[in-house]
């Protein structure tokens, strides 16, 4: 502590509190490099505005951008430096030439695919993350950082409506929870088949694939009328294939499809995997936030009986990349799938009590991704991140209006869980890529062109909480045009 009378800065004093008994010797160089810390401040302060600019402006500059191989090449190439060179020059080179050329998710007109509209606490946890060089692996080596994506999947299983004793861990993204899932399912009843449709998102036959799921083990089920699976022709295939002697291992249920926001029928799904001693799988990377709020619960009835659930928080959950969420109802089912044994982790065992997140996906060596959840459900609550939510579905619900209103469009799937699926009234399919194309181009906004059912249409994805309606009336208007 600082002499009695004498001042010192916050930033000092907690400085002069974690030096402690341990400091001894000449102060020691703070960054490994040799980058002096009044260095290290001044570029963090510049890298804080930049970003706080990029939040402020984005709206102003292009939703979606490229450039040419060449071109970036020539901007960001060269040999290998030898020297030191500008630090802040080559700051500005990255925030120049290379980041402005890619998907905006965060942007309020980027409508295509799944938005990523990330919040400023959750990059504040983010910059904590990196700069603390924190690691997530084991309790020994990270009692804190795992105490916070603990109390993270808790939070998200009760806001999701999971029962108690549910687990989970943290990964990158929905690709990698979805295998992590069917891996712990597999562990826990064996090898057998999986029941998916049409409209599961497409790294998922991947996931089995990976797994060494033999295509005859991989049952895709035409979707019906409504996008959804049909329980009936599920009913018809799990006793088929029992009756050919392959044993029906789980169900890939989809609540909230990318293409059009469809939601399977998970309660009877649920039904029948009880009946039929299946594992129940729910991939909800983008939809599941929707249970938050009253409007999506509805829809996602059914979500709380999964065996597996997947999120993404880096879509709905105001998140930036990456972060995906899988939660596991059995206890131990992750730690029996994928824990590991070797004589150099002996003493980061865990005791009764502790958990070693490395036991529960395929990564030893992670980072804590939990960092941002945590500050943005501290900072901002539940409640501010369920209106949020809801938004987004409402301003999918405008979009379907303006086009019910306007006869150049027809509606081809109605609005579900943010997302809205329409098509110019008489033309053919490459009249939608080429206008989406065009809107890319010019910059104003960014829109999906895809297909149901053959069919090519437009689609739009609003879960940004910053989208305005004129941001809706103008894309479709410059769409018409």
């Amino acid at each position: 502590m600082a002499p009695s009378g004498v001042a010192v800065s916050a930033r000092q004093e907690v400085r002069v509190d974690m030096a402690g008994e341990y400091a001894s010797g000449p102060r020691r160089p703070a960054d490994p490099l040799g980058m002096a810390p009044d260095e290290m401040r001044r570029l963090g302060h510049l890298v804080v505005d930049l970003v706080i600019d990029h939040f402020e402006t984005r709206a102003d500059r292009p939703a979606i951008q490229q450039e040419t191989p060449e071109e970036l090449w020539k901007a960001l190439g060269g040999p290998v430096p030898r020297a030191p060179g500008d630090p802040e020059q080559a700051i500005r080179t990255l925030v120049e030439s290379a980041l402005p050329h890619m998907q905006h998710g965060d942007h309020p007109r980027y409508f295509a695919r799944v938005p990523s509209p990330s919040s400023f606490a959750a990059v504040l946890g983010e910059w904590l993350g990196t700069g603390h060089n924190v690691i997530a692996t084991s309790w020994a080596g990270a009692s804190g950082p795992t105490t916070v994506e603990l109390v993270v999947i808790e939070w998200l299983r009760v806001l999701l409506g999971m029962p108690e004793g549910t687990e989970g861990v943290l990964v990158s993204g929905g690709s990698l929870a979805n295998l992590t899932a069917f891996a712990a399912a597999r562990a826990e009843l064996g090898d057998g088949v999986a029941y998916l449709t049409d409209q599961t998102h497409s790294s998922l036959p991947r996931d089995l694939r990976a797994l060494g799921f033999p295509p005859s083990h991989i049952r895709v089920l035409d979707s019906d009328v409504t996008l959804r699976m049909p329980v009936g022709e599920l009913a018809e295939a799990v006793a088929a294939d029992r009756a050919a002697g392959l044993r029906p291992l789980m169900v890939l249920a989809t609540a909230g499809s990318t293409n059009t926001g469809s939601v399977d029928p998970l309660p009877e799904i649920a039904d029948l995997c009880v009946t039929e001693n299946m594992w129940f799988h729910v991939d909800g990377a983008y939809g599941a936030p929707a249970a938050l709020c009253d409007s999506g619960r509805s829809a996602l009835r059914g979500i709380e009986r999964a065996d597996s659930l997947v999120v993404d928080p880096h879509k709905w959950l105001f998140q930036p990349y990456d972060v995906g969420c899988v939660l596991v109802r059995r206890p131990g089912a992750l730690e029996r799938a994928f824990s590991i044994d070797a004589e150099y982790l002996k003493d980061t065992a865990a005791a009764r009590g502790e958990v070693n997140l490395r036991d529960r996906s395929l990564e030893l060596s992670r980072r804590s991704r939990a960092l941002k959840l945590w500050l943005t459900f501290t900072v901002h609550g539940a409640d501010r991140i369920r209106s949020a939510v809801s938004r987004g579905i409402q301003l999918a619900e405008f979009a379907e209006e303006r086009l019910h209103a306007d006869p150049v469009w027809e509606v081809v799937t109605p609005a579900r869980l943010g997302v809205v699926t329409f098509a110019l009234s008489g033309s053919g399919d490459g009249a939608h890529a080429a206008r989406a194309a065009a809107l890319a181009a010019d910059g104003y906004a960014a829109v999906t062109s895809t297909t149901v059912r053959g069919r090519g249409v437009l689609r739009l994805c609003t879960i940004n909480p910053t989208t305005t309606e004129d941001d809706i009336v103008q894309t479709l208007a410059r769409l018409a045009g």
